[in-house]
Order: structure tokens, then sequence, then C-alpha cells
């Protein structure tokens, strides 16, 4: 039987905490804390000028993780602030950034990542403030999936912008992916809203989800990480 994989979605607010101080040593407290294998963020460039990430490659280097190469900007990680890391027992395959319809700056990244030679995919996402847009940005993201190559198990996680629990873009990316239940993630504080959303293709098998909490984590952003353990299909 393959070994868990422990994945994890975070806004993580360009750094920002509820101090207002930019402190990435925070937001790598709080990954230490989650022990994921794999992460998906959002935020996680500045938006403006040369887009620096919050979290520069040799700092993640410095905890144990990598972020995969979109090769966007020198000094970026990510694409439109969406980045995907991973930890030491995941092997990187490929990677793609998705071009998506917004009215704001938008996108996408997806990487194909392996577990102990198992392949699966990753999709990272932050999606628009129009409900509207989200629905047109879900099915972007879903065909861009379909269109990828072969079949692989996939996640797909990111801040959905959706408040509701199963209308709109949840509804659309729910008909062919399972939505895992994690709980509420904003504001970080005291959470009321499940922004931040996991769904799983139909060939994994969840062991557990929930959302990360810790006096740490109610200050480091303005959103709580949302996480799944789950095992990869046995062949």
């Amino acid at each position: 039987m393959p070994e868990p994989l422990l994945a994890a979605s975070y806004n993580i607010q360009k750094g920002i905490g509820a101090d207002l101080r930019r402190r990435p040593d925070r937001i790598l407290a709080v990954l230490a804390e989650i022990g994921a294998d794999v992460v998906v963020l959002q935020e996680a460039d500045r938006r403006f000028g040369s887009r620096r990430a919050v979290l520069e490659r040799e700092l993640l280097a410095a905890h144990g993780w990598t972020a995969v190469p979109f090769e966007t900007r020198a000094q970026s990680i990510g694409w439109h602030g969406n980045a995907i890391l991973v930890g030491p027992r995941i092997a990187i395959r490929g990677h793609r950034l998705l071009t998506i319809p917004a009215l704001e700056p938008r996108g996408a990244v997806m990487a194909e990542l392996a577990l102990d030679g198992a392949p699966f995919r990753v999709i990272g996402m932050h999606l628009d403030l129009s409900g509207l847009m989200r629905r047109r940005q879900a099915r972007a993201i879903l065909a861009a999936l379909a269109d990828a190559g072969r079949p692989l198990p996939a996640l797909l996680m990111g801040d959905l912008n959706e408040w509701r629990p199963r209308a709109g873009c949840i509804a659309d990316f729910g008909a062919d992916h399972h939505l895992v239940l994690t709980g509420p993630t904003y504001p970080a504080p005291r959470p009321i809203v499940a922004l931040d959303r996991i769904f799983l293709s139909g060939d994994w098998r969840a062991e557990s989800a929930g959302v990360h909490r810790s006096p740490l984590a109610a200050t480091a952003s303005d959103h709580l990480p949302a996480w799944v353990r789950l095992r990869l299909p046995a062949d």
C-alpha cells in the first residue's frame, strides 16, 4: 500500500499577518506545523514591480521545500501569486501555467508530481471575486486538466473566493471531482467561511481532512490552511 500523502492549500496574503507586518518566518513555521508533502500557495509573490517572492527559493530550500519552477519572473516562485511547494518525498516531473479568463490579475498552475514513482497532478488556483467569472475560470481550469495528457490522479486546491457550500464554481468542480469537507478558513482569527477548497479525482482515497488551527496560524495570514491526508491508488 503506498504511503499516505499530505497536501495543503494556503493563502499566505504575501506574508502579511494580523499585525500588518510581513513575516515570512511565520509562514514557514505554519508550514512546519502542518508537515505536508505538497502545498499550493496563493498570494505567494508581491503583486507589483518584480513580483518578488515572499518565500525566496534559498529560504525555502533551507526549510526543506522546493518550489515548482514555473519560470515566470526571475524573483517570483509563482504565476499571479499561485505557487506549488513540494517536500523531499515528492519528485517534480512537469509543470504548466494555466491562463484563465479574468477581470483582475488571476491565474492557475499545474504540476505533474510523483510519490515513490506514482504520478499525480496538482492544480493550484486563486479565483476571481466575481461569481460569473469564477465559473468561467473553473471551466477553463477543468478544460486544461482534461487536455493535460494521460489521465492521472488529480488534486485541485486553492482559494476559490466562493462562500456558498455547493453553488457556482463549487458545483462546476464538483461535477467530476470530490469536494473534501475541511471547514471554514477565513478570517483566520475567527473563521466563518470556507473560501479555501480541495477537490480530488475519484481514484484517491481521503483518510482525513481539516483546517490547520494554531495560535501562529491565526496571526500569520488572514486565511487558515486547509489540508487532506490521502492515498494514491494502488497499482
